[in-house]
């Protein structure tokens, strides 16, 4: 708690200080790292949506405050000075600028990164045009950061609040629209006057995942701080992968299936490649477009391994989905932690069920055990003489072929199933080499070239097929909002 507290107050000094926002909010998440907080809400516990904690990618809008003695990028007006960060003369830069070509709009949004259907104010071209340095020479981040300011990034009144989706502890969900763009957008509202909690993971969130920018992760557009809330704005997706098994009473067209995993996989190996661990897998986290793009969501829980040595808490991974040796207090683990979550989400996919909903930690060990056997020093070495083992007594139970639990899957998907379900973290199947499994070869060869930030449905003959359990269209629209609360 005195922890928690004080990086609280480093958060707000920091927020007050003239340094760039991002700036202060890494180096206080690096700090955060020496400290893994045990408990992180247990069972997964979100606020009202996939967005939950929420992902950090494709952040167009830097971290701008609404505080009126800030400049626009976060920095004091007396920190400016005259560094190279100041604005240059607004005479010379136009007579460069139209030394080479007209600025349009196109070079805007290239310029600033922004989505190519934003609507700029007004009289904003000529402005950009007079106060931008040539386009042959880098763009400051203050500069930078007063335009998208001017825009209308990093500000409450760019967005408007529709219906609310859900509320938890620390944050409310808002459906939204955005004035830039006229798309609709995911609010959350993180309430800052708490002692803990989500700005903690809001600060995470933003330093470790800011720059992840991928088909099947979910974007943040904007976030937005004033006095007593961070707002993050997200794209805005339909519903979850649970909603999208519910609407289909559960069961799934087996292609549809395989276009779900191979995209939940790409945006896995994508993050392992970048040594983030999600740590938090579970179909409420898996948000589905309406076109059947699945994106990554809710990375409040992940963490950057870089240090092989550095040790975490156990205390991740929503029950039904964490791999055994978290659950037997194991604290050294690496990208196999997300790995094991894969395996127990295709196989509920395939079935419509889950496959270890225990209730408690030795609950979900006995499940665990009945249907995999229960741990050698063959299968498992070095487990069963363990102390945290042995403590369990756990009956001598005997695996049962996977296939007899699930019926529809084939041997391909049989044998990427029995890949990802081993109790040895150092066995299980990576994201990488699983994308490669036989069990995707009949999705092409295109698949596995695909550019980090094109849709799987880019792939010519690639489409959802009409789920079995449903009676209309291929893709519905959910009975309810995606953004119901979650347990």
């Amino acid at each position: 708690m005195d922890r928690m507290k004080i990086i609280k107050r480093r958060l707000s000094m920091s927020l007050r200080s003239a340094r760039p926002v991002d700036d202060s909010l890494s180096e206080l998440a690096e700090q955060m790292a020496l400290d893994e907080t045990p408990g992180a809400r247990e069972n997964g516990e979100t606020c009202a949506c996939g967005y939950g904690r929420g992902p950090i990618s494709n952040f167009a809008g830097g971290i701008v405050h609404e505080n009126v003695k800030m400049g626009s990028d976060g920095e004091s007006d007396q920190a400016s000075g005259t560094s190279s960060d100041e604005v240059q003369s607004p005479v010379r830069v136009r007579m460069r600028n139209n030394h080479h070509r007209r600025i349009s709009n196109e070079d805007i949004n290239k310029r600033l990164s922004l989505p190519a259907d934003i609507r700029l104010p007004e009289g904003y071209l000529e402005k950009f045009a007079m106060n931008s340095p040539p386009f042959d020479k880098p763009m400051s981040r203050r500069l930078r950061r007063a335009s998208l300011s001017e825009i209308g990034f990093g500000k409450l009144e760019t967005y408007i609040k529709l219906d609310k989706l859900g509320e938890g502890t620390y944050a409310t969900v808002f459906k939204g629209r955005s004035k830039l763009t006229d798309n609709l957008v995911a609010l959350k509202e993180i309430r800052l006057e708490h002692e803990e909690g989500a700005p903690c993971t809001a600060i995470r969130e933003v330093s470790l995942l800011k720059d992840l920018k991928h088909a099947n992760i979910v974007t943040l557009h904007d976030i937005i701080h004033t006095d007593k809330c961070l707002t993050l704005v997200f794209e805005y997706l339909e519903k979850d992968l649970k909603q999208y098994m519910d609407d289909c009473g559960n069961i799934m067209s087996v292609n549809n299936v395989k276009i779900f995993l191979y995209q939940l996989l790409r945006g896995l190996a994508y993050c392992h490649r970048r040594k983030v661990l999600h740590r938090d897998l579970k179909p409420q986290n898996l948000l589905i477009s309406e076109k059947g793009e699945l994106k990554l969501a809710d990375f409040g829980l992940a963490r950057a391994k870089s240090v092989p040595t550095k040790t975490y808490s156990n205390e991740v991974v929503t029950l039904w989905y964490r791999p055994p040796d978290v659950l037997l207090g194991s604290t050294e683990y690496s990208t196999p932690i997300d790995m094991w979550g894969v395996g127990c989400i295709f196989y509920e996919m395939i079935t419509g069920r889950p496959l270890f909903p225990g209730s408690t930690v030795e609950d979900e060990l006995h499940l665990i055990f009945r249907v995999l056997g229960t741990p050698t020093e063959k299968t498992w070495p070095g487990m069963p003489t363990s102390e945290e083992f042995k403590t369990y007594n756990f009956p001598l139970y005997r695996a049962e072929p996977l296939v007899n639990h699930a019926p529809r899957i084939d041997s391909d998907g049989h044998d990427l199933l029995s890949k990802l379900l081993q109790f040895d973290a150092k066995k299980r199947v990576s994201a990488e080499d699983a994308l490669k499994h036989s069990y995707f070869r009949s999705l092409g060869e295109q698949v596995q070239t695909l550019p980090d930030t094109a849709s799987i449905f880019s792939v010519k003959g690639i489409q959802l097929q009409k789920d079995p359990g449903k009676r209309s269209s291929v893709h519905p629209e959910s009975s309810k909002s995606s953004h119901d609360q979650k347990e």
